[in-house]
């Protein structure tokens, strides 16, 4: 696992989702760098970064572990942390191995009740498939915007906003990612349970229209710390950096206190 780093300041470390890359934050990256020095990783099994060892299930508490032992590496110390989906799962599980600033939570899976409500599983399967062994006419068809409409309606509010480059991007990551299939397959059967106490700043961001991880079945947020802040991001879906890029920054400098 290789850290790419960029700006000045206090440590911000940034996680991506499940199937994504360190490149989904591309676009709230120039701007968190102008007051944090920020840190983007591929986790394991995504992008650049190889699986974790055969016989080590790719759960976020394992995910969390590869990132610790890689911060500490490179001497990272007390970051703040902020991931969006998968990475905010890995985010907490990372605040209960060692110490971070703060945290925010950009529509962050493991808030369900029980396991991964079967529609998320569904969905996520259905396009890790299109991606993987349909990804040249996936490719053809986001290069118009009813084509992205109607391939990224539950991950983007509107999909029609998004670049064909950044939509075909996210058909390359999804569909090259070796560690997919083990990582929902990891996580299909539990939920973010609290390990330790978490006394950091902590935000709770949904985009207010993330059409994957539906209200009522992935909101419970009985097991995040009580100081909690709830910070909707109104006009995103469910991957809102590119939906919503300054309501993101600003949630993310909120949390950290960059922001005056």
């Amino acid at each position: 696992m290789r850290l790419f780093s960029i700006g000045d300041g206090p440590p911000l470390v940034l996680l991506h989702g499940l199937g994504s890359t360190r490149a989904a934050w591309t676009p709230v990256l120039d701007r968190l760098a102008a007051t944090h020095t920020v840190h983007t990783v591929d986790l394991p099994g995504c992008g650049d970064t190889p699986p974790l060892p055969p016989g080590v299930p790719p759960t976020p508490r394992r995910l969390a572990e590869a990132v610790a032992l890689m911060l500490d590496r490179h001497g990272v110390d007390t970051p703040h942390v902020a991931g969006n989906s998968l990475g905010g799962w890995v985010a907490l599980e990372l605040a209960a191995l060692r110490p971070v600033a703060s945290i925010t939570l950009l529509s962050p899976a493991g808030l369900w009740r029980r396991h991964t409500p079967i529609y998320c599983t569904i969905s996520l399967l259905l396009t890790w498939a299109g991606c993987k062994y349909a990804r040249r006419p996936l490719t053809a068809l986001v290069g118009s915007a009813w084509g992205r409409r109607l391939l990224l309606w539950q991950f983007h509010a509107d999909p029609r906003r998004v670049s064909p480059e950044v939509a075909r991007r996210g058909i390359a990551d999804l569909g090259r990612g070796p560690g997919f299939r083990a990582t929902l397959r990891a996580t299909r059967r539990i939920r973010y349970r609290a390990t330790e106490p978490l006394t950091m700043p902590v935000t709770l961001a949904f985009g207010m229209r993330d059409r994957l991880l539906l209200a009522e079945q992935s909101r419970h947020t009985g097991e995040l710390p009580p100081q909690t802040r709830r910070a909707d991001l109104p006009g995103a879906g469910h991957v809102p950096m590119d939906d919503t890029p300054n309501l993101v920054v600003a949630a993310i400098l909120d949390t950290t206190g960059a922001r005056r």
